[in-house]
């Protein structure tokens, strides 16, 4: 089982670039995308083109703004949108798809924002969604993905110091969220599997050259329940793929 993740920045937008190239080579039994930024019709009319991929999405009440979708070979057993929480519930940010021994969750966190001026509220959301994934995690092992946007440790950005407690990102309050997931029984499978791995980032700046120079962060994951470890054979980035700010990350189990 191949699943693969990707912040595609736009699905209108990627899709007039290689995404449907990058999509077939990858070959993924789920692709889970955030910031669709489309309404479902338009999800559904932009992926089309798959043949024999049941397609699902989660969009924001604000047109054009957030949105996630799962594209999946085999049929979900059930498929849910949002948390139930209704202040956390309009902009699309989170899918559930549910396999025969897991669910697929794929989240778009909030980002606390260039003036953080957000902060507060994804500090809420995050509680709010750690909470949400134990409750699934009480019927089935949890796999969830997306971008988290926040960079767990100094390991992963480039430039830890001049961003620490000042860049949206990495403010300990975000790093504090993250803590929660990964001390609250959901591992994050690239470090289990590549625990030392360095210059491995999945999000870049489209200023100053960043993606060139390879200034990233890593802030797109795969967070495993504890009892679905053994089964991640391997956990990766595929940052030759372009398209987006993001790079697809991916985990075979």
């Amino acid at each position: 089982m191949k699943i693969i993740s990707w912040n595609v920045n736009g699905i209108r937008a990627v899709a007039k670039k290689n995404f449907f190239e990058d999509f077939k080579n990858i070959d993924a039994d789920v692709f889970c995308l955030q910031e669709t930024k489309a309404q479902d019709d338009q999800v559904a009319e932009t992926l089309a083109p798959l043949e024999g991929y049941h397609i699902y999405s989660n969009s924001a009440v604000k047109k054009g703004y957030s949105g996630t979708a799962i594209i999946s070979k085999t049929k979900p057993l059930n498929v849910t949108k949002d948390m139930g929480i209704e202040e956390h519930d309009t902009e699309g940010r989170v899918l559930c798809a549910e396999y025969e021994n897991y669910f697929v969750v794929t989240v778009y966190v909030p980002n606390s924002g260039s003036a953080l001026a957000r902060l507060p509220y994804r500090q809420d959301w995050d509680k709010a969604f750690f909470n949400y994934l134990k409750d699934l995690e009480k019927t089935k092992p949890v796999l969830v993905c997306g971008d988290f946007n926040v960079a767990h440790k100094a390991i992963d950005l480039a430039r830890p110091k001049p961003n620490y407690n000042k860049s949206a990102g990495f403010m300990q309050e975000e790093i504090d969220g993250m803590d929660r997931f990964t001390q609250g029984g959901l591992a994050d499978t690239f470090r289990h599997i590549n625990p030392d791995k360095t210059d491995m980032y999945s999000w870049w700046s489209y200023r100053a050259g960043a993606r060139g120079k390879n200034v990233g962060w890593r802030i797109d994951y795969f967070l495993s329940s504890e009892s679905l470890l053994p089964q991640i054979k391997d956990a990766y980035i595929l940052k030759d793929v372009m398209g987006s700010d993001h790079c697809p990350v991916g985990v075979d189990l």
